[in-house]
């Protein structure tokens, strides 16, 4: 009984480990495209093209297959469902990207944002938000949404 109180909250694993193990890159691979799905929809307009663009953005960026792609976006519709705030998916990306990582996702949620040739105010607000959670200051964030429009930042 202790046993599986102490997995529930995390102080051993099944195999008996320590809990500090680093969360696997699936698992930083999914709250990173949840955050790409979140952004193509928080207009509540989730058009093919920001959906071609994050599948494009998935096969690029981790060189997956088409049917992959689609794994990866099942999987990270299932928890953004699950989820009640971006602070699970932003904390996963701090823990296991440097900065460099996390700017070139800025950079990767600039081109789902400006696929419409647009920007409204709700994924401006959003962009803003992942950036503190990201812990990105606003030169960084201008900077990946110069390089994501092709200038010079």
């Amino acid at each position: 009984m202790l046993d599986i109180v102490k997995r529930f909250f995390g102080k051993t694993g099944a195999d008996g480990a320590g809990a500090s193990r680093p969360h696997s890159e699936r698992d930083v691979r999914v709250a990173t495209c949840a955050l790409f799905l979140e952004m193509g929809r928080i207009d509540e307009k989730f058009t093919p093209a920001e959906l071609d663009t994050v599948i494009g953005i998935l096969k690029e960026k981790y060189g997956l297959s088409p049917e992959h792609a689609g794994a990866l976006l099942a999987e990270a519709e299932k928890n953004l469902k699950e989820s009640i705030d971006y602070w699970h998916f932003t904390n996963l990306i701090n823990e296991n990207y440097s900065t460099e990582e996390k700017l070139e996702i800025m950079e990767m949620l600039w081109r789902i944002v400006f696929v419409d040739g647009r920007m409204d105010k709700y994924e401006n607000y959003l962009m803003h938000k992942l950036a503190t959670l990201l812990r990105l200051s606003n030169e960084q964030l201008i900077g990946a949404k110069l390089k994501a429009l092709g200038k010079k930042p």
